[in-house]
């Protein structure tokens, strides 16, 4: 069989130390197809390419077997956190 879904896991989560990471099979289950949602202190500095290179290189002895990634979010913590709604901002300082 291909890479499989915890394949995949335990390589970003071994290289990223990430504390949110979500990795969906898109393949339909022969392991060939994913997307990837990763949240990494390890991100703070870097710009996006960076960013999807670090998943990329953490996923390279897997890439043989994988057709395709999709990073669909690579984020640092802070950027993670869900932002204040403006409505609920403005009515604070009401």
């Amino acid at each position: 069989m291909g890479v499989t879904k915890e394949d995949v896991e335990a390589a970003v989560a071994a290289a990223l130390s990430p504390t949110h990471l979500v990795v969906t099979d898109t393949s339909g289950g022969c392991g060939a197809s994913y997307e990837i949602e990763v949240v990494s202190d390890k991100f703070e500095g870097k710009r996006l390419l960076e960013r999807h290179r670090m998943v990329n290189t953490a996923l390279a002895p897997h890439m043989a077997e994988i057709h395709a990634v999709s990073i669909k979010k690579a984020l640092t913590p802070a950027q993670a956190q869900p932002q204040p709604e403006p409505a609920a901002a403005d009515k604070e300082q009401a």
